[in-house]
């Protein structure tokens, strides 16, 4: 029996049945049921963390609090003090310091926000008129403004009211959170690392306690400096507006100082505008101009004077990048993460500029400004095309 050629397939052997074109392949049920799997994972830790948002923010907080905090309980603890005595003393002075600072100005504070609260109506008043005579720009009445809010907001008192007094709860249980987890972080210090480490290789564990220290002084270089730079500024703008005679000083003053330090870019701007705003409006044009002059001279002095001897060590970050780390923080978090933003993103800058390589830049004259041409004298007094 002669075999059979090669292309004739064998009677005696079974073959196997071709797959239906019509019917999916057997995996694709298996990874569609993997798919619906992780998307209802997903929407539940997305949910778990939409929960959990306010205790985030409330530990975030207390870590770089305690990263602020924890220069002042290494220099203690080298004193001879216990590590947990010294977190202690570190935190309720920090605290108490606060306290007197209100105490000392918190009267007056008052008494002027107040004053300035109850004068509302009648700078609304000044300014209306202002711009109709200049600008010929027409403002509601107040009394169609106070209509309105009433007609808004008067339904909701009792639930408005409900709704303060859980926030102030709200409050009070999360400014105690954030100071026992900011006392733990202190108390534990090395342990506290220690713990962290554990869970890495030896050669990760050098990294992270090198990461720990670059964000450790980034956060406390960049809070101490703000807090001192925005003293500096609230003092002299104190200064300033009781020397022209503008009503409101310190609580301007304050606003002043702490906004121009701690809202990036756009601060200087909203935290001059306000006491320009009453100067303009409760003194006159004159008063107004002299208030601006002062705002603008005294970022220069900041930026030229104050701000290179106090933020030496601080991270200076472009203005662009500060701006859109602030949108993008707060529009995560909130306020609170507009706030953080900037020592967020000082700690990242510093982290890149450490551990990301940098290379010689190529010659291009894409990377340089066009130079000038300069005209030098030749043999006939003409000048030439020669650049420097």
């Amino acid at each position: 029996m002669s075999p059979l050629p090669a292309d004739v397939p064998d009677p005696g052997v079974a073959r196997s049945p071709l797959p239906d074109a019509r019917r999916p392949p057997p995996w694709v049920p298996r990874a569609l049921l993997m798919a619906t799997v992780a998307v209802f994972v997903a929407l539940a830790v997305g949910y778990a963390l939409g929960q959990l948002r306010g205790l985030i923010v409330n530990l975030v907080l207390a870590l770089f609090l305690g990263l602020a905090l924890e220069p002042v309980v290494r220099w203690l603890v080298q004193h001879r003090w216990r590590r947990p005595a010294a977190a202690f003393v570190a935190l309720v002075g920090s605290l108490l310091l606060v306290v007197v600072v209100m105490l000392l100005f918190g009267n007056l504070f008052v008494q002027q926000l107040v004053q300035l609260i109850s004068a509302l109506p009648a700078l609304y008043l000044d300014v209306q008129g202002w711009l109709q005579s200049r600008f010929d720009v027409t403002l509601p009445a107040s009394d169609d403004l106070l209509r309105q809010a009433v007609d808004q907001f008067g339904a909701d008192v009792a639930s408005g009211t409900i709704l303060v007094g859980t926030t102030i709860l709200g409050g009070v249980f999360a400014a105690l959170t954030i100071l026992l987890v900011t006392y733990y972080l202190l108390a534990a210090g090395p342990r506290f690392r220690a713990v962290v480490c554990s869970w890495f290789t030896p050669d990760r564990q050098t990294e992270v306690l090198r990461l720990w220290e670059i964000t450790q002084i980034k956060v406390s270089d960049f809070i101490s400096s703000r807090i001192v730079l925005a003293a500096l500024s609230a003092a002299f703008t104190f200064a300033f507006l009781l020397l022209v005679g503008t009503p409101y000083a310190l609580p301007l003053a304050v606003f002043t100082g702490v906004v121009s330090q701690f809202v990036p870019t756009i601060g200087t701007y909203i935290a001059g505008a306000l006491p320009v705003a009453v100067a303009l409006t409760s003194q006159g044009l004159g008063y107004g101009i002299a208030v601006l002059v002062f705002i603008v001279a005294y970022q220069q002095l900041e930026n030229l004077v104050f701000s290179p001897k106090v933020s030496a060590r601080a991270l200076e970050m472009n203005p662009a990048v500060s701006f859109v780390a602030v949108l993008a923080f707060g529009a995560v978090l909130g306020p609170l993460g507009a706030f953080l933003a900037l020592p967020v993103a000082a700690t990242i800058q510093a982290v890149g500029n450490t551990y990301l390589h940098r290379y010689e830049l190529v010659d291009s004259e894409l990377l340089h400004d066009p130079r000038r041409p300069v005209a030098r004298p030749g043999p006939d007094d003409a000048p030439s095309d020669e650049v420097v």
